[in-house]
């Protein structure tokens, strides 16, 4: 592993003058290597010695600096939100991440969480990113988009299950996720289906259009729908466990497979059997899940995208001024186990 060379705690911040002079190149030459300018030629001799010049005085190009001459950095900002503990959103974050630090964007992650749409929209316009992806969970509107494109965004993306006027949409649409575990539980003949709520404030985002899909496939199978509000903790679940069969149901779509182990194990401490009594179904496909018995069913997202999203962030940068483009991103399939 390449460390950084040992350098003088004091003393002068070394320049790109000092590396042209050390290289024996004009200090445009040391710009244009440094900050991977493909327009240029420039033999690779020339830039491995611009290179070793720089690491050798300890150089780093000012980020600032670059961004004032160009009108625009190379930042793609991630305004931070309330992004679900679900492999798929860490999955969707690390593929962009190591996508556009491989094209030489410099990705930074920015706490937004109590901003409102006008405050956060300049908030993150005085960085100068070079584009944006906004979560749902982070307000964002028409006027804001306006904001970040004034300042220099040459793309705004929101992250969610709308699109925002003004801006490249990446849908995920939970939907997919509440319809896809209740056509599979209509499947094996359930129609009495309870629909959990997690009552963490971070989860509503998600959680409210997984029942607006569930409720979507139950009207096409004539099935009803019966939403239970949960805490995630073992208290609440034996409560819901307690009245179990005073609501009827013989069959529950748990929010996710966290929420869907917590009840199943508060079901089954109530004597109440699972599956034959009641299926339960989960989602994110968690690995836990597969060691239960019964082995949980689960539904599984995955990210189906045409393009690497890196790619995809990266065209609509250096193409900007088109219409909105709009990408959706999630696939949702029922994986069928034992507890359903």
């Amino acid at each position: 592993m390449s460390q950084l060379p040992e350098q003088p705690i004091e003393g002068p911040v070394p320049t790109s003058a000092d590396v042209a002079r050390l290289a024996g190149v004009s200090r445009a030459t040391v710009s244009y290597v440094l900050n991977n300018n493909a327009a240029v030629r420039i033999s690779d001799p020339t830039r491995r010695r611009v290179r070793e010049a720089a690491t050798e005085l300890g150089y780093v190009p000012h980020a600032a600096a670059r961004s004032l001459r160009a009108g625009h950095s190379r930042m793609v900002l991630l305004p931070t939100g309330n992004f679900p503990p679900a492999p798929l959103h860490h999955h969707f974050l690390h593929e962009l991440e190591s996508g556009l630090r491989r094209l030489d964007y410099t990705v930074v992650q920015y706490g937004s969480l109590g901003l409102d749409a006008e405050d956060a929209a300049r908030a993150w316009a005085e960085l100068r990113p070079v584009a944006v992806i906004a979560p749902g969970s982070v307000p964002l509107t028409p006027q804001g988009i306006a904001v970040l494109r004034r300042s220099g965004a040459k793309a705004v993306f929101t992250l969610g299950p709308e699109p925002v006027a003004g801006a490249h949409a990446l849908i995920m649409d939970q939907r997919q996720v509440g319809g896809c575990a209740v056509r599979h539980l209509m499947e094996r003949g359930r129609r009495r289906i309870g629909v959990v709520m997690p009552e963490e404030p971070a989860l509503v985002l998600f959680a409210e259009p997984r029942l607006a899909g569930a409720r979507q496939a139950a009207a096409a199978g004539t099935a009803r729908i019966e939403p239970l509000p949960l805490h995630h903790d073992e208290e609440s679940a034996a409560a819901l466990a307690a009245r179990w069969r005073t609501l009827g149901l013989d069959a529950v779509f748990a929010y996710d497979d966290l929420h869907a182990m917590l009840l199943m194990r508060a079901l089954q401490d109530a004597g109440i059997e699972v599956p034959g009594e009641t299926a339960v179904v989960g989602a994110d496909d968690l690995m836990l899940g597969r060691l239960l018995r019964p082995r949980l069913s689960s539904v599984r997202m995955e990210l189906d995208t045409v393009q690497p999203l890196a790619d995809l962030v990266d065209r609509l940068v250096r193409r900007p001024g088109k219409e909105p483009e709009r990408h959706d991103l999630l696939r949702a399939r029922a994986v069928h186990r034992e507890s359903s």
